[in-house]
């Protein structure tokens, strides 16, 4: 496969977090992608290259992007750096948006408090981050990294920023409702420690499912936009 035909890059990290959305809006648009599940693979040896892809996603986990001891962050690293050298778009999504921030020169901590939930995300760039609620789910944030445009913030942390042709965002545009309910059936610790339920999490579901798509589907044309520019 040549390096111009070669597909967009998705980083995975655990199979209940998959692309959701990003992976539907892709299929419509054409965009071939490419999952790499770290998950499956250990350490990570074998991580496909990025040279020539036309972005990469990170998508959400579990861990923490500043818990070292995790066995495959600093491969993820590597991969990311080398990204950044190339100059390839990179988006990361919560997990992600926190790598990314790290990478860039960003710090991630503890946040004061965890969000879960389908929230309100206060946007600064409505047309690259459309008002509205999202799903939350993260115990810790980023900071954006120096140079970085802050793009969106909830009462907790900043949600957005973008540093160059690079978007880090910490809420989750890709779930569905059914990925968000099955993370709320499946770690009920952390629903209890956020102050909210099941129930809330699959009402809101329900109620945004049809918003939340719209606004994550505009999240990734401008997405695509600014790095095709």
């Amino acid at each position: 496969m040549s390096a111009a035909t070669r597909p967009a890059l998705v980083l995975e990290h655990e199979a209940d977090a998959p692309a959701g959305l990003l992976a539907d809006w892709a299929a419509e648009r054409g965009i071939d992608l490419e999952v790499f599940a770290w998950h499956a693979d250990g350490d990570g040896d074998g991580a496909p290259d990025v040279a020539g892809r036309p972005f990469v996603v990170v998508l959400g986990s579990e861990a923490s992007a500043f818990d070292d001891t995790v066995p495959w962050l600093a491969r993820e690293r590597a991969l990311l750096d080398r990204a950044l050298a190339l100059d390839v778009p990179i988006l990361g999504i919560c997990f992600g948006g926190q790598h990314l921030a790290r990478a860039l020169g960003g710090t991630v901590s503890p946040a004061s408090r965890p969000e879960v939930g389908w929230l309100e995300v206060e946007s600064l760039d409505p047309e690259t981050v459309p008002p509205g609620r999202y799903l939350q789910w993260h115990r810790d944030a980023f900071t954006p990294p120096p140079g970085a445009e802050l793009l969106a913030r909830s009462p907790v942390s900043a949600q957005a920023f973008r540093h160059g042709r690079h978007l880090g965002v910490q809420f989750h545009p890709e779930v569905t409702p059914a990925i968000a309910l099955g993370w709320a059936t499946n770690y009920p610790d952390s629903v209890r420690r956020a102050g909210t339920t099941v129930a809330d999490v699959r009402a809101g579901g329900e109620e945004h499912a049809a918003d939340a798509r719209r606004r994550a589907y505009a999240l990734f044309d401008m997405f695509r936009s600014r790095i095709s520019g």
